[in-house]
């Protein structure tokens, strides 16, 4: 069944949160919260409210969120939001460790402590996410009561 997932993750994990979304595991007219630089500074402009009403518009629909966590992801305020606002909404949520995934200097890093109370958590790698993404999803669906 195809669902509409939304990812959330600190702007600064782009590139390997980009490499999750690139692995072709989720089809990409399901999948919500990617945006370019470009359109987020747009929305960045224009304040808080802006930002929080994109975040409200891209999680319209969906029912799972894939909380992609890299090294500083706990300390971002829109990550949390996007966590407040998806458990209001009822959907289903995973947490996914990416720091290990290469960054565009093939760097890694080690992952920050956030994950979501009650959720599974994985690791791409380790976990062989690539294979594994689309099973956890409708795990979480079902989760969730959205089967």
């Amino acid at each position: 069944m195809a669902r509409k997932v939304f990812f959330s993750f600190k702007y600064d994990d782009v590139p390997r949160a980009m490499n999750v979304r690139h692995s072709n595991v989720i089809a990409q007219e399901t999948t919500f919260g990617f945006i370019d630089k470009a359109d987020f500074e747009a929305v960045e402009r224009k304040g808080d409210a802006a930002i929080q009403a994109w975040i409200d518009d891209q999680l319209f629909g969906t029912s799972v969120t894939v909380v992609l966590v890299g090294a500083n992801t706990h300390k971002s305020k829109w990550v949390k939001y996007e966590i407040e606002q998806s458990i209001a909404r009822g959907n289903g949520i995973l947490t996914v460790d990416i720091s290990k995934i290469a960054d565009l200097q093939q760097e890694t890093t080690d992952c920050c402590s956030l994950r979501v109370k009650g959720y599974n958590h994985y690791l791409w790698n380790k976990d062989s996410g690539r294979q594994n993404l689309g099973k956890w999803v409708e795990e979480a669906a079902k989760a969730a009561g959205k089967a």
